[in-house]
């Protein structure tokens, strides 16, 4: 008899899942109440980051603390009535920053990390979205000689211990890299391993489409009114009422609407981000993914043109847009970069999902059968959703993971 599977919530992560637990006989229900890759997946850098075995951890230098308190960066922005509620959060994820838990932290991340790329391929392969992929790094570029030598010095580490591989820039090489960037720069950074994605939503969209092409379902509905019915899992979509054996929680930062239903207190914080495509002027090209390491922002050459990107901002998460790091971030972008016009009508905005030991809760919820948990990849959600939906439907089929996913369990949080 085929048992059913819910997965709640269609970005990146969610539609992975979906499709890996349809692949191992499972009759899957994808729900939403937008179209799947409409929130957080939608935007982002357009990165598959497997470079990024460090998570983004929280400053420990007090002088940095200090600028980071004057609230002009770029690289992060804080809305001080949002503080309040995110003290507890914001001062356990500042323990877990220092250098002996992250390091803990970095090696038990490292696994998924290292799988990033060889999942999505899979993926990419089978929902024939080959022509929305780059497989040449990305770049960083430094304006000082100290950024430039502490981050060299930092590639070599992980190179040494986590096999990622780079180049070294001169400035002299980016120049001829980028010769439509401007401004002297001291060098830079290539990752080797990385793959970008020229459209992250329509990656999202191709996947739904191999999703639904082996037999899933979609389907709009609210995850709030999810319910038990006996021993099986029930709620409302717009195809009716549906239940199932089985229901995976992949919202994102609106996870909580369900987990607190059930009594689980994670402490998911949020990151909101910004995003805005330009034109660029005449016939300047970009040719690279790049960070300008030192000022905080992001420039990808997509699709739908040069994609500007912010850092972290700490605000509530339904909070109105306040993209002042956008602002911030093409004034100084556009002395780098001859960007032009802006070619959407207002910045995008997103919440990326955090919680304080920067990896994700992926796992059986801890008192109920048949809930389960995909969400808190914070930065690299796009870059985790495939091994994350793996792991995950191969816990839920009775299968041993691939990768041992301890460290990422649900119960290592306070109930």
């Amino acid at each position: 008899m085929t048992k059913d599977a819910i997965v709640l919530g269609a970005g990146i992560v969610g539609v992975s899942t979906a499709i890996h637990l349809q692949r191992r006989g499972r009759q899957v229900t994808l729900v939403d109440r937008k179209a799947p890759g409409e929130e957080t997946s939608f935007g982002n850098a357009g990165l598959i980051q497997r470079e990024g075995v460090v998570p983004y951890g929280f400053p420990q230098q007090f002088g940095l603390l200090l600028r980071y308190a004057f609230n002009n960066r770029i690289d992060a922005h804080y809305h001080l009535r949002a503080l309040p509620g995110q003290i507890a959060f914001l001062a356990r994820y500042w323990w877990n920053s220092n250098t002996k838990r992250h390091e803990m932290i970095s090696r038990a991340y490292a696994p998924l990390i290292e799988h990033s790329i060889s999942e999505h391929n899979d993926l990419i392969e089978a929902s024939h979205a080959e022509e929305l992929i780059r497989k040449n790094g990305w770049m960083e570029i430094f304006r000082t000689d100290e950024k430039r030598d502490a981050e060299f010095a930092e590639a070599e580490r992980l190179n040494r211990e986590f096999g990622v591989g780079y180049d070294a820039l001169s400035g002299t090489d980016i120049a001829t890299m980028e010769p439509h960037i401007k401004g002297r720069f001291s060098g830079g950074l290539r990752w080797r391993d990385p793959w970008s994605v020229l459209d992250p939503h329509g990656l999202t969209a191709a996947y739904r489409n191999y999703f639904e092409s082996i037999g899933g379902r979609f389907a709009t509905g609210d995850a709030v009114s999810l319910g038990l019915s006996g021993s099986r899992w029930k709620m409302v979509t717009s195809d009716g009422s549906i239940e199932a054996e089985d229901v995976v929680v992949a919202l994102g930062p609106w996870a909580d609407l369900v987990t607190k239903r059930f009594g689980y207190a994670f402490p998911l914080g949020v990151k909101r981000g910004y995003h805005m495509h330009y034109a660029a002027e005449g016939n300047a090209t970009l040719n690279n993914w790049t960070l300008d390491a030192e000022r905080g922002y992001f420039l990808a050459p997509m699709s739908r043109g040069i994609r500007l990107t912010t850092g972290a901002e700490f605000a509530l998460r339904d909070a109105p847009k306040t993209p002042i790091q956008l602002d911030r971030a093409e004034a100084v972008a556009r002395t780098v970069f001859p960007l032009g016009e802006r070619l959407d009508p207002e910045p995008w905005m997103g919440a990326r999902p955090c919680t304080p030991d920067m990896m994700p809760i992926i796992g059986k919820a801890p008192r109920h059968n048949g809930l389960w948990f995909a969400f808190g990849h914070a930065h690299h959600g796009l870059t985790l959703g495939p091994v994350t939906g793996r792991v995950l439907a191969e816990l839920i089929t009775g299968e041993k993971p691939f990768i041992d996913i301890s460290a990422y369990a649900p119960d290592r949080f306070a109930p």
